[in-house]
C-alpha cells in the first residue's frame, strides 16, 4: 500500500507556499528528522496516504542528505515510500528475488507539539531506480499522519517514466508492487491528485 510521496524542496517555507497555490491546501509543519538534517511539511492525500515535503535544515551538511537533497536544483517527487507489516520478510523474499532494498534502520521524527513519531525503513543510500522504485516503511507509532495533516486532497493514480523502464520494473517485481512504468526521457514520478480546485498533476 503506498504509504506516502516525498517531494523534495530546497526551501521548506517556499515549498509549502507554492503547493498551497497548486494544491489549494496548506500543508502543515510536520517537524524535524532523527539527526537535525531535515524537517518537513505534510498534507494528506486521503486512505493512509499522505505528501511529505522534506527540506534541507538550514546550515545541515549538504553530503548527508538523505533522497539527493543534497544535489537538488528545483522541488520536484524524489521517491515514495510502501507500507508493510514485516519489513524484515520483505527484504528477504526481495533479496531473494534479485533486488536488496537496503538495510532496515529505525527513523523517527519530533512533533512540533511535543511528541515523536517511530518507524522503520528500508532504503537505499540514494533512491533506487532514480526513485521511481520504492522504500519500505513500517510504522512503529501512532497516529498515521494522513489521520493528523490537512485534509482535502486524495491521491487518485501515480505513473512513473524512466529511461530503462525494464529495470525499474524487474525491481518493482521483486518488492511485490505495482506501478505503471513507461520509457521517457528522465526518471520521473508523476502523482495525480484531486483537489479543491480540481485535478492536478504534481512531479
Amino acid at each position: 500500500m503506498l504509504d506516502h510521496l516525498v517531494y523534495a524542496a530546497l526551501d521548506l517555507s517556499g515549498a509549502i507556499e507554492d503547493l498551497e497555490r497548486r494544491l489549494a491546501v496548506r500543508p502543515a509543519l510536520g517537524g524535524q528528522h532523527a539527526g537535525g538534517l531535515t524537517h518537513n511539511a505534510l498534507l494528506s492525500l486521503g486512505e493512509g496516504s499522505y505528501l511529505e515535503i522534506i527540506a534541507r535544515v538550514p546550515e545541515a551538511p549538504a553530503d548527508a542528505l538523505p533522497f539527493g537533497l543534497g544535489a537538488l536544483t528545483e522541488p520536484r517527487l524524489v521517491t515514495w515510500a510502501v507500507a508493510v507489516n514485516d519489513i524484515d520478510s520483505r527484504v528477504v523474499d526481495a533479496r531473494a528475488r534479485g533486488y536488496n532494498p537496503g538495510d532496515v534502520i529505525p527513523g523517527g521524527r519530533d512533533l512540533p507539539g511535543g511528541g515523536r513519531l517511530e518507524w522503520r525503513l528500508a532504503l537505499t543510500p540514494r533512491p533506487s531506480g532514480d526513485g521511481v522504485v520504492p522504500f519500505l516503511i513500517q510504522w512503529a507509532s501512532q497516529p498515521h499522519p494522513s489521520l493528523t495533516s490537512p485534509q482535502g486532497c486524495r491521491l487518485v493514480g501515480l505513473r512513473a517514466e524512466h529511461p530503462q523502464p525494464d529495470d525499474a520494473r524487474a525491481k518493482l517485481t521483486a518488492l511485490a508492487v505495482d506501478l505503471q512504468v513507461v520509457a521517457g526521457a528522465a526518471p520521473r514520478l508523476i502523482a495525480t491528485i484531486d483537489t479543491p480546485r480540481g485535478t492536478v498533476d504534481l512531479s
